[in-house]
């Protein structure tokens, strides 16, 4: 493991297993919850990368991304995580971009093209990274996620899925806590994270379909675009959030 990397960057860089990277920055949601961002790096077997893009493309970023190796796969993980997207696809143009359908409606607007869409394109519909990355596309959520399996590292990425707030690690190059004023966290053994979870889940029955299936993979940890990396036991945690889908 190596310690974040130091620069005038906002973001901490690290490696959390071997060939994964995360990439924590400050993020306020409207200027006012400091939820963080993340994106997430990870080097496939065959020396690919395949990036989950949600944060900037700094100087920083781009310097750890070309010592990783080739950038082939970005990735929008959801409808509403696809601000930097184009930012990314200008400088890894020979890469494949693929979003949700919501996500990829809105960017296409602005010209830029994708390889693919959950959502759109046919339920099992392989982009070519399934080897070392295995992926389920949550239909009944509202904001139409993507839960990523890394099973060489037991790793679980995801973006609005599960939140681990406070963004500890996303604000630690800031000097500030990242805890949101006058409330203290958001976790998933949490109550409220129940409930928002379950208040998303817009059908609720593909949810508990899909909920079983990302239950049904063998991950310990799990890499949040919103709060701390959950180290261990990512496993108990998805279970716990989710419980009322599951019982």
């Amino acid at each position: 493991m190596t310690s974040p990397t130091q620069s005038n960057s906002k973001c901490a860089i690290r490696e959390v297993a071997k060939d994964v990277w995360t990439f924590s920055c400050p993020f306020s949601r409207f200027n006012l919850f400091p939820v963080g961002g993340r994106s997430t790096a990870v080097k496939l077997s065959n020396g690919d990368v395949w990036v989950l893009a949600s944060t900037p493309l700094d100087e920083v970023t781009k310097a750890k991304l070309r010592e990783l190796g080739p950038v082939k796969w970005i990735v929008g993980a959801d409808a509403v995580h696809h601000l930097f997207l184009g930012e990314y696809k200008k400088h890894y143009p020979d890469a494949k971009l693929i979003a949700v359908d919501e996500a990829a409606k809105k960017k296409e607007k602005e010209g830029l093209k994708f390889d693919g869409a959950w959502g759109a394109d046919p339920p099992n519909t392989k982009y070519g990274f399934e080897s070392d990355i295995q992926h389920c596309y949550f239909s009944g959520f509202k904001n139409k996620d993507v839960a990523f399996f890394h099973p060489a590292s037991k790793t679980m990425i995801e973006a609005d899925l599960l939140f681990n707030l406070p963004a500890r690690e996303q604000y630690s190059m800031t000097g500030s806590s990242g805890k949101f004023p006058g409330f203290g966290n958001l976790n998933p053994y949490m109550w409220l994270h129940k409930k928002f979870a379950w208040s998303l889940g817009v059908d609720k029955e593909a949810m508990k379909r899909d909920v079983k299936t990302v239950a049904g993979w063998d991950f310990d940890r799990i890499i949040p675009c919103h709060g701390d990396v959950i180290e261990k036991d990512g496993k108990a945690a998805w279970m716990e959030a989710y419980k009322w889908y599951l019982d």
